[in-house]
């Protein structure tokens, strides 16, 4: 997949707030400090659409950013692609935190066109407990998902190795079907083309799956 353009759209507090439903939908979260910004400006070519701060909790609301992409037939599309707000970040008031987990919760539960969500898991820790009671809220909602292991580069390959085999092992736990996953480097440009092709795939199946409805 090449990306021609990505422009940032709306900032949204409410599902009802975010922009028509006409596009294939990829959500990415993750806990905060993760490196989401980071990975969204790499996944599109581009420095600065999504603010990087050195502050955890900076993003507050429903980020959608319009992409329009070509796909290795040649055939352009648009999707969104959709930064939100970190989870399992203390420093704020409780209010503050069951208000952006209420706005989760319902945008992840009633956007129509989200084709699934990408959670980034930091790869130089053992399993969170935030990251895992967030999953199995995916699981209770049936949102589909899959995990992004993001800053590899930050440790060791063995580390990182062993770090992801322990997510994997908490997971098989309580699931039974463990999802795609895939494994970054901002620094280095790893997972790009993996992400950006499975979305194309997923784009793809879209354009199929509408065009039998015609």
């Amino acid at each position: 997949m090449e990306i021609l353009t990505a422009q940032y759209l709306i900032s949204s507090v409410t599902v009802q707030g975010c922009p028509a439903a006409d596009k294939p939908e990829y959500a990415f979260i993750g806990r905060s400090n993760v490196g989401k910004s980071s990975l969204l400006n790499m996944l599109t070519g581009q420095k600065s659409l999504a603010k990087v701060s050195g502050t955890p909790g900076k993003t507050t609301t429903i980020n959608h950013f319009n992409i329009k992409s070509r796909n290795k037939d040649m055939v352009e599309s648009q999707w969104y692609l959709v930064d939100l707000p970190g989870y399992g970040y203390a420093k704020r008031s409780k209010s503050q935190r069951e208000a952006w987990e209420k706005m989760i919760s319902e945008y992840l539960n009633e956007r129509e066109n989200l084709i699934t969500v990408f959670v980034l898991i930091d790869s130089r820790h053992e399993p969170q407990t935030a990251d895992m009671a967030f999953i199995d809220k995916l699981g209770q909602w049936e949102v589909p998902f899959n995990l992004v292991f993001t800053k590899t580069d930050k440790s060791t390959q063995r580390i990182t190795a062993a770090n992801i085999k322990a997510f994997v092992t908490k997971m098989k736990e309580d699931w039974e079907f463990i999802p795609q996953k895939f494994q970054t480097s901002v620094v280095k440009g790893t997972g790009r083309r993996e992400i950006l092709s499975f979305i194309e795939e997923m784009n793809d199946s879209v354009l199929r799956s509408d065009l039998k409805q015609e």
